[in-house]
Parts: C-alpha cells; structure tokens; sequence
C-alpha cells in the first residue's frame, strides 16, 4: 500500500520565506512517518484568500484595504522557476516523495505580468516538476485575484503510485474538465478545496465514482484572525479571532463513492491514509468506464487545447 500525507494546516500570510521553510519541515515530517505522496492545499504557499467572502467592501473599486491585501499575495506569491520552488524540488528528491501542493502564482516579467494565478503543481521523487496547473476559472469572488488559467494541466502523471491527476474547487463542477482528466485515466486524484464541506463531499465522492478512481479531497485552516489587519472584518468576526473561515474537512474518498478517511474537520494536522492498492482500483472498472465501454465515442467529440496561455 502507499502511504499519503494530507497535510491540514494553517498556511503563512504574507511572507513567502516563512511559508517555504514551513512546508519544508512538513515534509519531513511526513517523510519519516514513511508518507510517500504529501499532499498541501489550495494555494497553500500564500494563503488562500478566505477573506474574499466575508469583509464588507470588497468589490468596493480600487478600496485601499482590498489592494493592499492583493498585492501582499502578489509580494508573496511563488514564480515558477524560482529558487524558492527550487527548494521543495530538492527536499522532494531527498525524501524521494512525490508532492502535490496548491500555490498562488505570480508572473512578474514578460507576458502575463501582474497576474496571479491559483495554481497546483506536482514534483516527483527526483525533484522535478511533471504537471503545473492554472485553475481554469476563478470561483465567483475569486475573479478579484486571480487571472484565468488554461488547459496545459489538465493531463494525469505517471508516478510509482499510479496515475496521478488534480483540479482545484469548483472545476469538479465542469463536466468537460472532468471528462478530460477521467480520459487522462487516473488512479488518485487530488482534489484542492477551501474547505471541504457539504457540497465539496458531493463533489469529491461523485469524481471518485464517475473516474472509478481515488480522490483525495485537502482542506485547510484558516481563522478570523488569519485575515489582513487593514481590512474591515464583519460582526461575527470583530469579537471571534478563534472563528473558522476555513475548517479543513480533509478526507479519502474510494471508487465506490465511500469514505476511505471521513472528513476531519477543526483539525491541524498532517493525516495519514493507506491507499489501496491499484489492482483493487481495475476490478470496478469492469461496471463503469466513462472514458471506454460506458462512453459513445461515435456520438460525443471533446477538443482541448492544451497550449499555455
């Protein structure tokens, strides 16, 4: 069996250093408990930017508070390469892991510059990067800080755990994106969310079901507390610095749609599953392949371009 590691955490804001030096650490962690994929959440280098959906004024144009929030993120945010990512490849190639983790992207030179993107990347056992991809569309609020990614990504990996493939929050609620990655054929799929709830569940356990696959659903913390100062928190916040706004509810979720690991939520802690093997995965594909036997490749035509934008 291979051993994972969802590391449920609570992120560092605005000081990209801190934030390298920590996962660093975590992976060892993880390593030495004999964790061979680590996994990390939703742009977990920097922070997700929780607040979005609670402090009053944020769509207000050009407000002070909001701006300067944004460009903390952009301050802070991973290149792609860089020296700090070179960082993570090399602690990947020393514990001969692979790593799966959630960045916020910035391009600050050439085409593109200003932009962050919300972005996922997975570096293998030798430290080298096998897939980087831009979240196709920013959810709702999320279009006042990220910039739309493109179909580079959206493609699976070989590793010496199977087929490895990601998509990040609601692109599990785009059913060409899914089709895509399930005609990828993947046997674990990770599943970048804010917070795992109720309708995240849903989502996650239907993927599992649909691409007969496993999907590893990561959460992450955040508190009231975790929100820039300069921004104006809202009532039930003001008085609450412990108040979730984001509370984990990591899980694993098996091909037939049922919990492997149920979701933990208010948890910090790096989680440790055994994922079955992938001979238990081909079995059940005897019911339901979407991508073969139970597809009409005769009636239905999918394109995608794969170019980066």
């Amino acid at each position: 069996m291979t051993k994972i590691a969802i590391v449920q955490g609570r992120p560092i804001y605005g000081n990209l250093q801190e934030s390298i030096e920590q996962t660093i650490a975590q992976i060892e962690e993880a390593a030495q408990a004999g964790a061979k994929i680590i996994v990390f959440g939703e742009t977990w280098l920097g922070g997700y930017p929780g607040w979005i959906d609670h402090c009053p004024n944020v769509a207000r144009w050009q407000h002070p508070p909001v701006m300067k929030a944004w460009r903390s993120i952009f301050e802070n945010g991973l290149e792609i390469p860089s020296g700090e990512l070179g960082k993570l490849q090399i602690t990947a190639a020393k514990f001969q892991i692979t790593l799966v983790i959630g960045i916020n992207e910035v391009i600050k030179k050439g085409k593109g510059n200003g932009t962050i993107f919300n972005s996922i990347i997975i570096i293998d056992q030798k430290g080298k990067i096998i897939n980087h991809h831009r979240k196709l569309m920013p959810t709702f609020s999320e279009k006042l800080i990220y910039g739309q990614g493109d179909g580079q990504g959206l493609k699976s990996i070989n590793t010496p755990h199977g087929r490895i493939g990601a998509l990040i929050c609601w692109e599990h609620w785009m059913p060409l994106a899914r089709q895509v990655m399930h005609d990828e054929g993947e046997d674990i799929h990770i599943a970048l969310w804010p917070t795992v709830n109720t309708a995240h569940q849903l989502a996650s356990r239907h993927y599992a079901f649909e691409g007969q696959c496993i999907v590893v659903a990561v959460g992450q913390i955040m508190q009231a507390s975790d929100i820039p100062e300069a921004l104006e928190l809202p009532d039930y916040l003001q008085n609450n610095p412990t108040e979730y706004i984001c509370s984990g509810g990591s899980c694993v979720v098996g091909p037939d749609g049922e919990y492997i690991l149920e979701p933990q939520f208010k948890q910090e802690a790096i989680l440790y599953v055994d994922l079955p093997e992938k001979a238990e995965l081909t079995n059940l594909k005897m019911s339901l392949s979407v991508s073969g036997h139970y597809q009409r490749h005769d009636i239905f035509k999918l394109d995608v371009n794969t170019e980066r934008r």
